[in-house]
């Protein structure tokens, strides 16, 4: 191919999910709608494990860290989305589109990482759970963490400077949501063969490692449960895995089946319709699962709402009393004035100047 033709574009265009502005408005109300229960439910999380201290545990410190990273890959897409439904120029700068890229591809690498320390933590809770306090000290958990933020970082950072040394010639129109990589990759005027084979490589040690040590983890526990001889334990013993269980089945199904062989990827709508699938629909869900399948969690939600009941009854009643001390004091007043003429009114003016 002549070298005229590999150029550089400086703006990428993005075609979105429509190009009927009815389905664009629609679109618009319902994904701000669900980013902002995202952000609420999340941070409604990361509230909850700060101030209630039976939630001061490596698993709720990993969960933190996990409510964390999925607010930030929603925010990461989401924004940029809203804003195309209502722009009529949908185009975002090259320097944009790598950094949307890298922090998307960032976080979710972080995410399976996540999810596999969790299994490993579950691992630990239900098949030692005497040393539990020992192994999972808070040197180890903090250690766990910055390894799979940095994982999910320095796998992001490969990929985005091997996609964007591509020349993408005069195409700059991204048939996607975002700049996601297989969609970007698809954009280039040479062989990108070898870029394939990268991101299958990395899907096979950033998604299949950590996929197969979380099913070797749940192997293990549910090979304890089974052990156990009364049914209350085991039942116990499997609701403390249930939550983290369906996260994980939600996380890693679709990225496996959209990653492992890119060639053979589903079609353009499928990719989009996965990618919202990460962007939104799994980050609103997680903190919802979290809080509904947990004891603890939903103790905590129920403490901190007693609180919070507690706190405006007192302020009511702290309001109350003052209006209605105030009214007495009033009320001594005029019928002081009334019987006493202004004298008794100046007596009182100076024994009580605050409720004149």
């Amino acid at each position: 191919m002549g070298s005229d033709n590999q150029t550089w574009v400086s703006e990428f265009i993005l075609l979105g999910l429509s190009s009927d502005w009815n389905t664009e408005v629609s679109f618009f109300i319902l994904f701000l709608f669900m980013y902002l229960v995202t952000v609420l439910g999340n941070f409604l999380i990361l509230l909850l494990i700060r101030l209630d201290s039976r939630l001061h545990s490596p698993m709720y410190f990993f969960l933190s860290n996990l409510s964390l990273v999925d607010v930030s890959y929603a925010t990461s897409i989401v924004p940029q989305m809203l804003v195309h439904f209502l722009a009529e120029h949908k185009g975002i700068p090259f320097v944009s589109c790598a950094a949307q890229l890298f922090f998307s591809l960032a976080f979710g690498g972080i995410e399976f990482a996540l999810l596999a320390v969790m299994a490993y933590d579950r691992y630990v809770a239900v098949c030692d759970p005497l040393r539990y306090s020992a192994i999972m000290h808070s040197g180890l958990c903090r250690r766990l963490a910055i390894t799979s933020w940095v994982c999910g970082s320095m796998n992001s950072l490969i990929h985005t400077a091997i996609t964007f040394q591509l020349p993408m010639c005069t195409n700059r129109f991204i048939d996607h949501i975002s700049c996601e990589i297989l969609a970007v990759v698809r954009l280039a005027c040479v062989d990108t063969s070898s870029n394939e084979v990268v991101i299958m490589v990395s899907s096979i040690i950033l998604l299949m490692t950590p996929f197969f040590l979380v099913l070797l983890s749940y192997i293990k526990i549910i090979s304890t449960i089974l052990k156990i001889q009364s049914t209350e334990g085991r039942r116990k013993a499997f609701h403390t895995c249930a939550s983290h269980l369906t996260v994980v089945a939600l996380c890693y199904g679709m990225a496996i089946f959209t990653y492992i062989q890119p060639r053979s990827s589903p079609s353009v709508l499928q990719e989009k319709l996965i990618s919202l699938f990460y962007a939104i629909l799994t980050p609103m869900l997680n903190p919802m699962i979290y809080s509904l399948r947990n004891k603890e969690v939903k103790g905590a939600w129920q403490k901190l709402l007693r609180q919070f009941s507690g706190l405006k009854s007192k302020l009511l009643m702290e309001t109350f009393s003052c209006r209605a001390y105030k009214c007495v004091c009033n009320a001594v007043l005029y019928v002081l004035e009334v019987t006493n003429g202004e004298t008794a009114k100046d007596g009182l003016d100076s024994l009580q100047p605050g409720y004149k």
